[in-house]
């Protein structure tokens, strides 16, 4: 049995999982930070020059890689409206494939969860 993968190591692969999704949809990179709780991870910008920044949620299997923190995601977005940009988040669910209880091991076959890119309106309610 390998290595389990550090937190950073999660949050890298989950990375390099949307960071590939992007470059196919055609977003051109800005910025990129791959550091743990440093936001946004991703700054993009698409075909008509509109900027996009991008969060990335790494989680461990069975806990829903869709679900962020609200009152946090706020005030990330007035930050975004600061700047005309659009925010993107990412949730990236990976496990063990042979027992969800185990970490994930370096160099071993791992189950992800990826339901594509969600955009997040910022305008004030």
């Amino acid at each position: 049995m390998g290595k389990p993968l550090t937190k950073q190591e999660l949050h890298n692969l989950a990375m390099n999982h949307v960071g590939k999704d992007l470059e196919q949809r055609g977003f051109e990179f800005i910025a990129i930070n791959s550091k743990l709780k440093k936001h946004p991870q991703f700054v993009c910008i698409d075909k008509n020059k509109q900027y996009f920044f991008v969060i990335v949620k790494a989680v461990m299997l069975p806990e829903n890689p869709n679900n962020y923190d609200v009152v946090w995601m706020e005030s990330f977005k007035k930050h975004a409206r600061e700047h005309n940009a659009t925010v993107l988040y990412a949730g990236v669910g990976i496990g063990n494939k042979t027992d969800e209880k185990l970490p994930l091991y370096l160099d071993e076959e791992y189950l992800i969860e990826y339901n594509g890119i969600q955009v997040l309106e910022t305008h004030l309610n």
